[in-house]
């Protein structure tokens, strides 16, 4: 296991991705954001310093980001300055619909452009699908196809870099086999409870730069109460938040945590100028339980019709 030392990210405020662009170490994640999105954008930028806003269509509150960038912009951050991120929703997994559903981001960001466009689940899902997917709701995805409108987004100069979430290693190689313009970057659930080590391993292989969401667990599963966390965070004088987001940039990720209080958006944040001594870091890694929070059971699987039956097929069994 990569020790926080041979990682060498103990001071990185930021990530190079494998075009040269840059993506900031931590970022304000949006899912489930609510009414508040708009002020807490802006509050994360010009006040918190966060460079990096991670929203997506499915959300439903890009308008709000879009509000809170431009407020952010207007009170003299640069665009040039920010890096933004949202993502393709299942529902336009088809080649002809992934430049329209670009164009309605950008539309609701009020940006030109996006920093980082992402495959939000590999899955095609009909439109107005139910959850849990009704029969015939899961629908063939063209990978190869849609993956070829998203690198002309990027020629076109809508989208700066392309990537990939919940991916598993045979759909990653799937599509590299493919791919003209490999993924920049993979996002992924990732904190001490579920580390996802396979996938982590195959994006450090190709020099794909790997986004952790959920980097404290889940309301089910709170990692900030964990007893080894709040041992480490009471040693070190950080919160266990600090503590969950600094492991994930010492283990070479960048890291999105959510938030509406002011108070913690600023708190995640200062996880620069200290670093989780070695021994520390090796003890927040063994922590066991390891268990997919988010497994996308809802949202993908029809446990009689399938075409995917149980959790574990939609991860490829690779769990």
């Amino acid at each position: 296991m990569a020790s926080a030392q041979a990682m060498g990210q103990g001071e990185q405020d930021h990530f190079v991705l494998k075009s040269g662009h840059t993506i900031p170490a931590v970022g304000l994640g949006t899912w489930r954001a609510g009414s508040d999105t708009a002020h807490s954008v802006k509050t994360a930028i010009t006040e918190a310093g966060y460079k990096h806003v991670d929203t997506a269509a499915q959300y439903g509150v890009e308008k709000e980001v879009g509000k809170g960038l431009k407020a952010a912009m207007e009170a003299g951050i640069s665009r040039k300055d920010l890096f933004v991120t949202s993502k393709l929703w299942c529902t336009d997994l088809v080649p002809d619909k992934v430049r329209p559903a670009l164009q309605s981001t950008l539309k609701d960001l009020q940006l030109d452009y996006i920093d980082l466009y992402l495959i939000h689940w590999p899955f095609r899902l009909k439109d107005g699908a139910h959850m849990p997917p009704e029969a015939g709701e899961v629908l063939e995805f063209d990978m190869e196809g849609v993956w070829r409108e998203m690198e002309s987004l990027v020629k076109d100069g809508l989208v700066k870099d392309i990537g990939v979430c919940n991916y598993t290693v045979t759909k990653l190689n799937r599509l590299l086999r493919s791919a003209k313009v490999p993924p920049s970057a993979c996002q992924m659930e990732m904190h001490p409870g579920w580390k996802n080590d396979k996938i982590f391993e195959a994006c450090k292989k190709h020099g794909i730069h790997v986004t952790a969401y959920s980097p404290l667990g889940s309301s089910e599963k709170n990692l900030a109460h964990d007893p080894v966390v709040e041992k480490v965070a009471n040693k070190l004088n950080k919160t266990p938040g600090q503590v969950l987001i600094k492991w994930a940039i010492q283990r070479g990720t960048s890291v999105i945590p959510k938030s509406t209080k002011d108070e913690r958006i600023k708190e995640n944040i200062q996880v620069f100028g200290w670093e989780i001594p070695e021994e520390d870091f090796k003890v927040l890694c063994s922590i066991k339980d390891e268990k997919r929070v988010l497994t996308g059971e809802q949202l993908f699987v029809n446990k009689t019709c399938g075409p995917y039956k149980s959790a574990s097929e939609l991860w490829d069994h690779e769990d």
